[in-house]
């Protein structure tokens, strides 16, 4: 995933830039820029790696070399933005949140008319520069805008910085959000309403599904309407989303209270009290709590001061080390104790299985876990969650293996009403050494979301899903 964070103002902004730009920092740990037009030297932008750092860390001390009236900042978990671009179009600053699937294919099409690539980073094509050529294919930045809907899979919203102000373009079916806020003076556009309250705005529009606007300091117009067809990740609820957002005007903490609440009411096991996994984990796990009225505590506290990030490192083992290291247990919380915890996702479960050895070895005398959404089972195409990690790492599907089920079969262990589905819990449960393992229902959490299922992306969990 990535965020981006944009302002037009009537006075200096790169505050309110760097400010907004950082309370995106959970969406991404790889790359970060900020770009502004700077009064009488134009386009100015900075670009640094966040594997080792935080955003705010990196461009602090930068801060007195930016002056300007807009400007952009990204985080990025993949390819190093924004990108500079000079074209038939004019001058421009591009960031992008993205994932091409046909990213080769249009490479390679770009390359037989011969055409170049400057933007290459770690020995890959940089495929928000591969976004700016298609935009530079037609005549307008709208017609360039709808060019890389119709011509690329998978999803792409965007901001462009211009001369005459922003472009905030969604993605076709909506899959990342993008919303406008408002404050007096000046316009932002941002991938969390979260970055609004504490940077002085308003929230003012959700853009819609294909929707393009065009925003300056005094306002902002469309120049595309959204389409009627929307597939929004539900993943930004359950995980990404940070709590305070809100996302097609619904906040993500209190969808959280709300699956875990459902959760709550299937459940007929009997526990001391209630824990979610740090961080996303919490919501789902208060809302259970309170729903079976029985206490919560912190069997688990997150230790950050020198654990910042999970997934920081680049390679899998010293992740996994990371995550094992920055969650320290509780034993006098522990020991002796029936409890049920909550987490937002089982990905591929090494995390977990560390986690129930843990407090296994701190007295635990049952270990319950409840998922906030259903097992993840298919490969997301849309957005970069489990982009690195083969299909066959993931929990149910080494679980499907084990029972000697095939692809064939997905839609049965998909169904949370079969014989193959039961069976595919009970297995990663005993592969985890759980002593019972409960997912959301994918009716329940389309209910806990509030938006009609054909509204809403589930691909990762049930297969369905178009470009």
């Amino acid at each position: 995933m990535s965020g981006f964070f944009g302002v037009m103002s009537k006075m200096d902004c790169v505050n309110d830039v760097f400010y907004g730009t950082d309370y995106h920092s959970h969406l991404g740990t790889k790359r970060a820029g900020m770009v502004f037009i700077v009064p009488g030297k134009g386009f100015r932008r900075s670009i640094h790696n966040l594997e080792n750092s935080y955003f705010r860390n990196k461009f602090e001390d930068e801060l007195p070399s930016f002056q300007g009236t807009s400007g952009l900042g990204v985080i990025s978990d993949t390819d190093p933005q924004p990108i500079l671009f000079n074209s038939h179009l004019g001058h421009f600053a591009i960031v992008t949140v993205s994932r091409l699937v046909n990213l080769p294919e249009i490479v390679e099409r770009f390359l037989e008319a011969r055409k170049h690539f400057t933007e290459n980073f770690e020995g890959n094509i940089n495929p928000t520069e591969v976004i700016s050529n298609l935009i530079c294919e037609k005549e307008s930045f709208e017609t360039g805008i709808e060019h890389v809907f119709d011509t690329i899979k998978g999803s792409c919203s965007m901001l462009i910085l211009t001369d005459n102000g922003i472009i905030a373009a969604r993605d076709r079916l909506g899959r990342t959000p993008v919303v406008i806020g408002k404050k007096d003076g000046a316009y932002a556009v941002a991938s969390e309403s979260c970055s609004f309250p504490n940077t002085g705005f308003e929230l003012e529009y959700f853009l819609g599904p294909g929707e393009i606007v065009h925003i300056t300091a005094d306002g902002y117009k469309q120049l595309k309407a959204p389409g009627e067809k929307m597939q929004i990740c539900s993943f930004l609820w359950v995980y990404y989303g940070y709590p305070p957002s809100y996302y097609e005007g619904i906040n993500v903490d209190q969808c959280r209270y709300r699956c875990g609440a459902t959760l709550a009411r299937r459940d007929n096991v009997e526990a001391d009290f209630v824990c979610g996994i740090p961080d996303s984990g919490v919501g789902h796990a208060v809302g259970y709590g309170n729903e079976k009225r029985i206490p919560y505590h912190r069997a688990y506290s997150k230790y950050t001061p020198t654990w910042p990030r999970s997934f920081m490192p680049q390679n899998q083992g010293q992740r996994d080390l990371v995550a094992k290291m920055k969650l320290i247990p509780n034993k006098a919380v522990i020991k002796d104790k029936k409890m049920v915890f909550l987490d937002d996702s089982i990905v591929r479960g090494t995390q977990l299985k560390d986690n129930t050895q843990d407090l296994r070895a701190s007295g635990a005398a049952e270990v319950h876990m409840r998922i906030a959404c259903p097992p993840l089972l298919f490969a997301c195409n849309f957005l970069n969650f489990s982009e690195s990690r083969s299909i066959m790492e993931l929990a149910g599907r080494k679980a499907i293996k084990q029972l000697g089920g095939d692809e064939s079969e997905l839609a049965e262990y998909s169904d949370p009403d079969s014989p193959k589905y039961a069976a595919m819990v009970k297995q990663v449960a005993k592969n985890l050494d759980l002593d019972s393992l409960v997912y959301q229902r994918l009716d329940d959490l389309v209910v806990a979301i509030g938006l009609p299922k054909e509204k809403l992306c589930t691909h990762c969990w049930d297969g369905t899903s178009y470009y």
